[in-house]
């Protein structure tokens, strides 16, 4: 599966701004802030209070005279009394619905674009499949396929009818695009990712509606300004030509366009790159769902609230191959004490910190003996400064020992709770590769 972009977490004034001009109207106001309760008045649909009977996983419907089928993933705390946000997810050209549920090659972390983990509960996610893994709309029947996914959803589960929204990668993103064209009344926002022009449609394109944008500087990203540029006009936004990253920055920079009519901004994010939907900040072309910005600023402008910091102080490091978390078994804190990988928690045998390249846990190191081998096992003990305990965070994911140059690594690309946290030779493997986070 390919992966997402990079961005520019502004300063907190920006943020601010963002947020008020995002949100600051009837229409997102409800948008803003934590998950919807029963007591909230939010606009529920037919599905509120009935018992469901979609679950998890592939369903199939007639559409236009097809068979039509999508990928739900319902929170594992559903509530039928709660409206719940819904997000449609549309892959690329050649891609699955399996691969945007499942996150592809970076997999849960970058499940449904990133967004399903940062919803931790609290929204719907919807993977449709298009003919001929695309999505040409031809006569609109992939916009009558989404009508018709909707009225199956909506009078079966509990849906927010003001906080539904659409993004996706190139064709899917044209996809999301058609979309804000031709039903700006259902959705309340898309976010449209290096889309390659209006391929899809644009039926309508005449109201305002919430639109983000995000394209490579070097991916014919004249259509996708162009794409923008209809809803800077909608919106009745303040005309400007945004900043856009230099080539060789390998950064982002992201715009939220002024004047827009409340309620109904427009944000556009240029990143050094080219046709991809995982760049990643400070690396020439790499392509990482796990690492990159995307997700928290997509998730962001979708939800009124700030994307996670990417670098926070005090983090756990968590396991691509296994989805647990790097751990000192049994929170043992005595020198020697051995690592291992366990069910992410917040405890403080989790909880690390980076001073200047050590990695610092129940005050000690992370360390392995200078002599260390591949196979040996990673362990803590007293900061001595040694190049033993020092550690590059690499961009690619890997964590390397600078004494031995070996890498951090799940034994075995084992995923039980238990498995020992050795160093081995660097190969990039998912059970070599960290989330910080």
């Amino acid at each position: 599966m390919m992966p997402i972009h990079r961005l520019f977490y502004g300063r907190a004034l920006t943020v601010i701004l963002l947020i008020l001009a995002m949100f600051g109207a009837s229409a997102v106001s409800a948008a803003a802030g934590p998950p919807p309760t029963a007591a909230e008045p939010r606009a529920g649909t037919a599905g509120c209070g009935r018992t469901p009977t979609l679950t998890n996983g592939t369903h199939t419907i007639q559409s236009s005279g097809k068979n039509r089928s999508f990928i739900l993933s319902i929170p594992e705390n559903y509530d039928n009394t709660r409206p719940y946000r819904l997000v449609f997810g549309f892959h690329w050209l050649g891609g699955t619905a399996g691969q945007v549920a499942g996150g592809g090659s970076d997999g849960d972390v970058y499940a449904h674009y990133g967004l399903r983990r940062l919803a931790d509960n609290s929204a719907i996610f919807v993977a449709p499949q298009g003919l001929n893994n695309g999505w040409g709309n031809s006569g609109g029947e992939d916009v009558t396929f989404v009508d018709d996914m909707l009225r199956r959803i909506d009078n079966d589960l509990c849906v927010d009818t003001t906080q539904r929204f659409a993004l996706g990668f190139s064709y899917g993103g044209a996809m999301s695009y058609a979309l804000a064209c031709a039903r700006p009344d259902v959705f309340r926002a898309v976010a449209a990712i290096a889309a390659p022009g209006g391929i899809s449609g644009c039926s309508g394109g005449t109201q305002p509606f919430a639109y983000m944008g995000i394209h490579g500087i070097n991916d014919n990203i004249g259509a996708g300004r162009g794409l923008r540029d209809r809803f800077v006009s909608n919106n009745g936004c303040t005309p400007q030509n945004p900043p856009e990253p230099a080539a060789g920055s390998r950064t982002h920079i992201t715009t939220t366009y002024s004047g827009c009519r409340a309620g109904y901004p427009v944000v556009w994010a240029a990143f050094d790159g080219g046709h991809q939907q995982g760049p990643v900040d400070g690396c020439a072309g790499c392509e990482s769902g796990a690492r990159s910005w995307v997700k928290g600023e997509v998730w962001s402008f979708f939800t009124g609230t700030q994307p996670p910091n990417p670098n926070p102080t005090t983090f756990r490091l968590r396991s691509q191959s296994s989805d647990r978390c790097l751990d000192v078994s049994g929170g043992g804190s005595s020198n020697g004490a051995q690592m291992n990988i366990w069910d992410c928690h917040t405890g403080t045998n989790q909880q690390f910190t980076q001073t200047g390249q050590t990695l610092r846990v129940l005050d000690r190191c992370l360390d392995v003996p200078s002599n260390a081998a591949s196979g040996t096992r990673a362990r803590i003990w007293d900061c001595t400064g040694g190049a033993n305990q020092q550690w590059n965070l690499n961009t690619d994911g890997t964590i390397s020992n600078v004494q031995t140059g070996l890498c951090l690594d799940v034994n075995g690309a084992a995923t039980a709770n238990g498995t020992a946290v050795i160093v081995w030779t660097c190969h990039t493997g998912t059970n070599q590769r960290w989330t910080r986070f």
